[in-house]
């Protein structure tokens, strides 16, 4: 799933939150919008999923605060 979370005004550690996202799936990728407070998310796991590895790198987001993206997968590797 491709997830964009919205941290404005919230601590985000993004070498602890790929670290945990890895820990659950080793694909996983998370970056930070350079324009705006977004955290981009890529990862094999649910939105509840997401909002529990957040909190436990101490990124204490809201549910609202997660908006779930169209998947921008073409299947031509296979996955």
């Amino acid at each position: 799933m491709e997830y964009e979370v919205n941290i404005a005004g919230v601590a985000a550690d993004l070498g602890a939150i790929n670290e945990a996202l890895c820990a659950a799936d080793p694909a996983a990728v998370a970056d930070l919008d350079p324009f705006s407070p977004v955290l981009r998310v890529s990862a094999a796991v649910t939105t509840g999923e997401l909002l529990g590895l957040l909190h436990e790198t101490g990124c204490e987001v809201a549910p609202h605060a997660v908006r779930t993206r169209p998947s921008t997968c073409c299947g031509g590797c296979g996955g």
